[in-house]
This record gives structure tokens, C-alpha cells and sequence, in this order.
């Protein structure tokens, strides 16, 4: 798949991010991971990110990473595409970059580095040193420490053919709008908050219809059923699956930093579709909050 052909994928549909399996004891648990692929394939994702931010990325060791993306690739070819996450430092970026091109994924989405911070100059030598590493496409996120601003996205857009998507999950109004203004339909955009479908019909306002669903690893059907609300401007159905789900879902996942991720291990477990516990430095939901977890899930009805 080339660039464009990613860029139009990326731009046509809900996506999503499948959780990462693990043993009990924390290990990759393979076989678990490529059942949960073959479950997730069909229910209409444009395309699925393996070993992105709710697939746990940021725990990865440089040996798994090759290997789940292959398994990820391997299990939906033909199915839905792959884009494989990648991130951290640059070098670090780069080989999964290259691992992520070699076992067949469609493309990247460039998840920020961590904890140092960095000026414009350092994050566009960053993102440009990953995209000149491999041939397909590249999407960046804006998130955490790695807010990118409009200028220095036009500069790294004439020097990166391959960068072809944006995704924003820092939800600065001014700012994706600014980024918006400036690019225009250079870039496919993506929403990228947590939880994003608190936000989609204000981002598909701002231009930008499509996002996603972390809430698809365990309540696939519903979050198809949301996403086709707001393509079809349903407000009733959005305002009903947010005051009957979504708030009270955000309610338990701001109980504490880093639930974002916990919580959607949480839901798969509760649907008999257990991914493993999280790796530190993530913790599981505790058992009062299952228990709430499971009435708002059993509400909803049969995915």
C-alpha cells in the first residue's frame, strides 16, 4: 500500500487500536492476540492500529514488537489493514518503523517520544529522520510532549512525501483548527482523545469525521452504531449512547491516570474476550469498578 493509498484508507472510516494480550504473568500471549484480531475483523474498522497506545506501545520490549506486528498483519490480510505504532526516541522509532515495513503493516502512526521535552526543531528533525527510514506511510500524533504546530507541519510536508496523516489527541480547539487552516486537505486527520467519541461530532465540525474507538475491543457493535451517528449527523442517537454510556464510562476511567487504557482491558474481560492484566506502571480496575463497568456494558445489549 502506498502512502496515498493509506492516507485514503485512514480518511474513510472508524479505526481502532487492539488491546495487546498477555499472560497472566505478563508475557505476549500470541495465540490470544491473533483471536482477538480474527474477532475484531469483521465488524467494519477502516483499519485496526497494532501496538498502538491502548495496545500498550509504551510497554513493549524491542523484541516483541516484531513479532506482534506480524501476527497482526498475518491474522487480517485480506481482512482490514494493519498500521503498526511506533514511537519513543528516534532510533528507537526508526527500528520499529523498518520492523513494522518489513512484516507488511500499511503504515505508521508516530506516537510522541517520552518525557523529554523538545522545541520545534528537535520534534521536526524527529519526525522527518522516521519518515526518510521506510517507504510507506507515516501518520503523526500530537499528543503529551510532542505538540507539533502548523508551521512546522507544512515544513516537515514538503520534505516527507510519506506523511500523510495527522491525529490529534490534544484536544487544543485554536490549535487543530490553526493546523487545519494551514494544511487543508494535505493531510487525512484523525481525532486521537481518549474516549474519543465524546468528541467526534465537535472534531468532525472542525473537519475532522473520523477518530478512534478504544470502546471497539469490547463493545464493537456499539461503537460502529456511534460512529455512524455522527457520520450521519444522528444527534439523538449520540446524545442518547452518551448520557446512557459513554459519561458514566468516563466517570470510572477518571477514577484514575492511565485508566484510559485499564478500563478497555476491563470491558474485554468482562465480555469473555480477557486480554491479560496491564504492565506496570498501569494498574487493573478494582472490583467495585468492574462491577459498575459490567451493569453499563450489560445496558447496551448483544454486540
Amino acid at each position: 500500500m502506498n502512502p496515498q493509498e493509506l492516507k485514503s484508507i485512514i480518511g474513510s472510516g472508524l479505526l481502532s487500536f487492539p488491546l495487546t494480550d498477555f499472560h497472566a504473568n505478563g508475557d505476549f500471549n500470541q495465540k490470544g492476540y491473533e483471536a482477538r484480531l480474527e474477532w475484531l475483523a469483521p465488524y467494519g474498522a477502516s483499519a485496526l492500529f497494532a501496538a498502538g497506545g491502548t495496545g500498550e506501545f509504551f510497554s513493549l520490549t524491542a523484541d516483541e514488537y516484531p513479532t506482534i506486528i506480524k501476527s497482526a498483519v498475518d491474522t487480517c490480510r485480506g481482512k482490514v489493514p494493519i498500521i503498526a505504532g511506533a514511537g519513543g526516541p528516534t532510533r528507537f522509532a526508526i527500528a520499529c518503523a523498518q520492523a513494522a515495513e518489513r512484516a507488511g503493516a500499511h503504515g505508521i502512526l508516530l506516537l510522541p517520544h517520552y518525557l523529554t521535552e523538545a522545541g520545534q526543531e528537535g520534534l521536526a528533525a524527529h519526525v522527518e529522520a522516521v519518515c526518510k527510514s521506510v517507504k510507506f506511510g507515516v501518520i503523526v500524533y500530537n499528543r503529551g510532549s510532542s505538540k507539533l504546530q502548523p508551521e512546522t507541519l507544512a515544513k516537515l510536508a514538503d520534505r516527507c512525501p510519506n506523511l500523510v496523516g495527522f491525529k490529534d489527541g490534544i484536544g487544543d480547539i485554536e490549535l487543530m483548527v490553526s493546523i487545519y487552516q494551514k494544511m487543508g486537505d494535505r493531510f487525512a486527520y484523525l481525532g486521537g482523545l481518549p474516549t474519543a467519541e465524546v468528541y467526534a461530532a465537535a472534531y468532525k465540525a472542525l473537519g475532522t469525521p473520523v477518530y478512534s474507538s478504544a470502546v471497539f475491543n469490547f463493545i464493537p457493535k456499539t461503537a460502529m452504531d456511534f460512529y455512524h451517528a455522527v457520520a450521519a449527523d444522528d444527534l439523538k442517537t449520540q446524545h442518547r449512547l452518551l448520557h446512557d454510556f459513554f459519561m458514566p464510562y468516563l466517570d470510572i476511567r477518571n477514577k484514575m491516570q492511565g485508566y484510559a487504557v485499564s478500563i478497555v482491558k476491563a470491558g474485554a474481560r468482562l465480555v469473555g474476550r480477557d486480554a491479560g492484566p496491564v504492565r506496570t506502571p498501569l494498574s487493573d480496575l478494582k472490583p467495585d469498578e468492574m462491577a459498575q463497568l459490567d451493569v453499563l456494558i450489560k445496558a447496551l445489549g448483544p454486540q
